[in-house]
This record gives structure tokens, C-alpha cells and sequence, in this order.
């Protein structure tokens, strides 16, 4: 590494809380499906900021859009009507089938939003006393301790924070009958990832995630979807739950909202929207100018561009030459799966030195679990940066046999 990595690395770990184990990689700038790091060496981005810069980096009409709007309004806070945040509740629910949106700064805050609306129109709208929020094993749903507790994995990451929240139950992935033993009188909703991306990229099985739907209705819980990962096009349509031809009571979305800045979405069904009144839950930077009018030149621009079809296509031609690489080395990879563009590539062994290899030959992606590598590149990538990474694995396997 550098003389300027070096310092750079010896002067977070005086001020930074150390709660990251970062790759040994120092990013200053970013264009496109393109980071530079200190020393001027060029990487392809497969990693997109985890799922967030759909549109790329420094998109020129967002980075337009931020000025501009940053010289009208910038913060004044939900005691204000402002027009801005109108209009982006208006294009982001003509996406979908919901009614109503409730605007935050994460993912998690989506998250805390729906599981809070789920257990307080359970108790107020349908008098029922109701506050159990069921999750599948695998899932993540962000790491407020509501969240956190939501989510479905162990081990380092829930560590240390007991006492957790009550309230949550964990049933295994896929199966139906679990879930429905799980389901009582005392459940508020379930919420489910359509694509485990935390989770190592895990596709719901299509009979599955109806299943999940049709129970929901029959036992009168909601059914929730969280689209932090997954929604804005990623999977190849707008959202996921669309390709299973769902429709959830409840559904939540942040990453790409606003394409890097922080902004997060929990929208819903009119009837279930009862559940908030006045004073029953806020945010004080939620939906302000400059993230509403980024987020909703976002959506004009994947609107506008196809990006759900063109990650549609991208995310075919990519598993097939993934899937070429693993009929040449079927002893070194297991599995390749995704959706769209939310591809995982499981290696049959621990990857870490693969991955190291990637970054070293100029490809940045994410190691899932210790060997699955997850690609969450930006919709605007070129193709034929998706066959240069087939092939730069490609060699790697066929060069290094350990």
C-alpha cells in the first residue's frame, strides 16, 4: 500500500469508532460504474455502495438537480407542507400498488416504520391485539435494535446488544408449514425479503412467496415486503415483489432512493396507512428538498432510461457467462443465482483470497459469508465490464488451484 494509504489508515483509527472491516482500499473519487482510489488506480464498481448508486456515480442531472434545489430549500423540517416531497410521494407510488408513503433518513428507519405501523394499526384500526412480527432465517433488516432483532441471523452481529426487543420470531427459510405453526392470533405482520441479498443473494421461491401472501390474507396478519436492496430496479423490474405478482399491505425501500444520498421510503396500502396519526411517529430530516427532488429525478431517470429492463438484460448476460465459468470450473463453484442485477457467484471454499485477487486486477464486488461473491454493480455499467470480471475469475480459478 501507499505512503498516502498508510496515513490515511493511522488517522481513522484515532478518531473512528472501529466498527468496520474494511477492504484495504482508500476511495477518493467516483464516475459512473468507476472508483479511483488515492494513488489514481481505476476500479469497476460491482458494488454500486451496496445496492445504492443505481444510476452510477456523479450523475450529472443529480449532481444538476442538487445544486439547484439546494439554492431553493434545503431543511426546514415536517411542520412544513413542501412541494417537493409531494412530488415524490406522487412518482415513487406510481410504481406500485400502495397509497401512501412515509419518508426517512435508512433502511432501517423504513424498516422500524413498517414494523411500528404494523403493531400500532393492529391495535388502534382492527382493535386487535396484535404485535408479533414474523421473519424468515437469513434475512436482514438493518441493525436498530428493532431491526436488528428482526433479523433473521446470529452470531457477531446481535452480540452483546441483549436484552433484544420481544415481539420478533425467526421461522426457517422456505418453509411454508413452519411459518404457518408460527402464525397466531398475537401476529401483527410478516416481513420478508423477496432476494436475500445480506443473506448471500436468496431468491424466494415463486410457490413459496405466494404461499407466504395467501396466509397473510387468510390469517388477517400483513404482509410486508422489505425492498431496501432490491427495489429501484434492481431485479429487473421496479420492484421485486412484482415479479411474483405480489402485492403487500406494507413495503419498504431506501439504498438507491436518492442514489447515495441518505433517504429511505416505507410505503403502504391506504387501509393500513390509518395506523399513523399526527404525532404517532415523525423524523425531523425525512423528505427534505434536496433528498426529494434527487430522489425523484431518480425515479424520472430509470423511468425514462428502462433501467428495470436494461438490468433485466445486463443481469442475463452476466449469469451466463458466470455459469460459463462455472461449467469450466465445477469444483470451485457451487452456485450462481440472482435476479436482475443482484447476482451471487458461491464458491465451493472460502473465497478470501479470490476476492483479494479481484480488487487486485481492478474489480471491487463483496464477499458474502466468507465465499459467496455478491455483485450489486451500478444499472448503467457496461456489458463488457460484466465479461471482463467473468473472465478476470475465470483465470483466477484457472491459475490458482488452491
Amino acid at each position: 500500500m501507499s505512503s498516502k494509504y498508510d496515513a490515511l489508515v493511522a488517522r481513522e483509527k484515532k478518531v473512528l469508532c472501529q466498527t468496520y472491516g474494511r477492504y484495504p482500499l482508500a476511495i477518493e473519487k467516483a464516475l459512473g460504474a468507476r472508483m479511483t482510489d488515492l494513488d489514481g488506480k481505476e476500479y469497476v464498481d460491482l458494488l454500486a455502495g451496496i445496492a445504492v448508486a443505481n444510476l452510477g456515480h456523479s450523475h450529472p442531472e443529480l449532481v444538476q438537480i442538487m445544486a439547484e434545489q439546494a439554492q431553493e430549500l434545503l431543511h426546514v423540517s415536517n411542520l412544513f407542507y413542501q412541494p417537493r416531497q409531494v412530488e415524490l410521494a406522487e412518482i415513487l407510488l406510481s410504481t406500485c400498488a400502495c397509497d401512501r408513503a412515509f419518508f426517512c433518513n435508512s433502511g432501517a428507519e423504513a424498516n422500524e416504520a413498517a414494523i411500528k405501523l404494523a403493531r400500532r394499526y393492529m391495535r388502534t384500526v382492527r382493535y386487535k391485539d396484535a404485535g408479533e412480527i414474523i421473519t424468515l432465517s437469513g434475512s436482514f433488516h438493518g441493525r436498530t435494535l428493532g431491526t436488528l432483532t428482526a433479523t433473521g441471523q446470529g452470531g457477531r452481529i446481535k452480540e452483546g446488544y441483549e436484552p433484544l426487543p420481544t415481539g420478533f420470531t425467526t421461522v426457517p427459510f422456505g418453509d411454508i408449514e413452519a411459518l404457518r405453526a408460527a402464525v397466531t392470533q398475537q401476529t401483527a405482520a410478516v416481513l420478508i425479503e423477496m432476494v436475500q441479498g445480506e443473506g448471500g443473494v436468496l431468491p424466494l421461491p415463486q410457490d413459496y412467496a405466494t404461499q407466504v401472501q395467501e396466509l397473510c390474507r387468510e390469517a388477517g396478519c400483513l404482509f410486508m415486503v422489505d425492498e431496501v436492496q432490491t427495489g429501484l430496479c434492481r431485479t429487473g423490474k421496479f420492484w421485486a415483489h412484482q415479479h411474483y405478482g405480489l402485492s403487500p399491505d406494507v413495503f419498504t425501500t431506501s439504498k438507491a432512493l436518492a442514489n447515495g444520498l441518505p433517504m429511505g421510503a416505507m410505503l403502504c396500502k391506504e387501509h393500513v396507512s390509518k395506523g399513523f396519526v399526527p404525532g404517532s411517529h415523525a423524523t425531523t430530516f425525512g423528505g427534505g428538498g434536496v433528498l426529494s427532488a434527487v430522489a425523484a429525478k431518480v425515479i424520472e431517470i430509470m423511468k425514462r432510461d428502462d433501467l428495470a429492463g436494461r438490468a433485466r438484460d445486463l443481469g442475463q448476460l452476466a449469469m451466463d457467462a458466470f455459469r460459463k465459468v462455472q461449467a469450466r470450473h465445477p469444483q470451485r463453484i457451487s452456485t450462481v443465482r440472482g435476479l436482475g442485477l443482484m447476482i451471487g457467484i458461491e464458491l465451493s471454499a472460502p473465497g478470501e483470497k479470490i476476492h483479494a485477487e479481484l480488487r487486485a486486477r481492478g474489480f471491487v464486488c463483496n464477499l458474502a459469508h466468507g465465499k459467496v461473491l455478491r455483485l450489486l454493480p451500478p444499472l448503467v455499467i457496461a456489458a463488457e465490464d460484466l465479461l471482463a470480471f467473468a473472465a478476470a475469475l475465470d483465470d483466477i480459478l484457472a491459475t490458482d488451484q488452491n
